[in-house]
């Protein structure tokens, strides 16, 4: 794969040994940049920092963010180092608080002392609530129903002020459900705690006994699931490098919504898996689980007229092939 021509620039990858921030990464160096991946590891897996530097750390440690600074001058930073599961903000919402609000405060202080000028924050649809119209756009009301989308709005709030107050120009990209994984294999699934649908799903192929459940066939959906908007990982790689470089450009801060625009019911994911693998999955209905909407489908509409960003692994079972393939890689090594 060619590499294109480097732009001198290096960009600060926060969470960059993650699912998304990994992809990220590889895209940030094939577009032409030189990365440095800051990562503690609770989550993200170090082999797969397969481009740039990498250096171990944790936002919550000041010597580790000076030691860092210390070592490298950034052009831009991306923040992709948070707690994301809902229901595990709704039973501890203080670890919530302080990893995603606090942490990234020690974050955009540092950033800011060191002359940081541009700041991409990786956001969620979670910002806004329960939907009031079928497509969310970036008008839509914002009231997160539990603490995970609370913290995420903070956040938000915080670049506003830091943009008025310190000249740190960002670009918050809300985006739905990330799906699929890398189409050339090169960035596996290693093992790690799953939250969502699909991921939870193909693992159970591996231990039939280890049964999903399905939390809610009671909405006001067409079949009783909740739908949800899934976008491909590469997609949303591709509008954070994208989202850099128009507020490299422009030197104006601005967010976006990032998803296909149509949904997928949570039985429809399930037949898909189905469809891609030729295995039957064993799945168990459970009640619903607080702080779930029936329904987050996004419009993308201003990242498109803004960013010329489109989709393009939009169908449902590619998203399933390319992760199915990245999870079951490693066993066929």
């Amino acid at each position: 794969m060619n590499r294109r021509p480097v732009k001198n620039k290096t960009i600060l990858i926060v969470g960059g040994a993650g699912y998304i921030g990994s992809h990220v990464n590889k895209l940030l160096y094939l577009h032409g940049y030189d990365t440095v991946v800051f990562d503690n590891l609770s989550h993200g897996d170090s082999r797969n920092v397969l481009y740039g530097s990498f250096f171990e750390g944790d936002l919550e440690n000041a010597s580790d963010l000076k030691n860092l600074f210390k070592a490298h001058s950034f052009d831009g930073v991306m923040h992709f180092a948070a707690l994301t599961d809902v229901g595990e903000s709704i039973r501890n919402p203080a670890v919530y608080y302080r990893n995603n609000v606090s942490n990234t405060l020690n974050l955009l202080d540092i950033a800011v002392e060191n002359g940081v000028k541009f700041f991409v924050f990786s956001s969620s649809a979670a910002i806004f609530g329960m939907p009031i119209k079928d497509l969310i756009d970036e008008q839509h009301s914002r009231s997160p129903i539990n603490p995970y989308g609370h913290s995420k709005l903070i956040v938000e709030a915080m670049l506003q002020d830091y943009d008025q107050a310190y000249g740190l120009k960002s670009c918050s990209l809300r985006y739905f459900n990330a799906a699929g994984a890398d189409p050339e294999c090169e960035i596996v699934w290693y093992d790690r705690k799953e939250n969502n649908l699909i991921p939870l799903l193909l693992k159970s192929l591996k231990d039939p006994s280890k049964k999903v459940t399905l939390f809610g066939t009671d909405y006001p959906t067409v079949d009783g699931t909740c739908i949800r908007d899934y976008i491909h990982v590469y997609d949303l790689a591709e509008a954070h490098i994208r989202g850099l470089e128009k507020l490299m450009t422009t030197q104006t801060s601005s967010s976006y919504n990032l998803g296909n625009g149509r949904g997928f019911s949570v039985y429809e994911v399930v037949r898909a898996v189905e469809k891609v693998t030729g295995k039957s999955l064993q799945i168990i209905e459970g009640p619903r689980r607080p702080g779930d909407p029936a329904i987050l489908v996004a419009d993308s509409k201003k990242a498109s007229l803004e960013l010329g960003w489109k989709p393009q692994y939009s169908e449902i079972e590619t998203m399933i092939e390319h992760a199915y393939k990245a999870m079951f890689s490693l066993a066929e090594e």
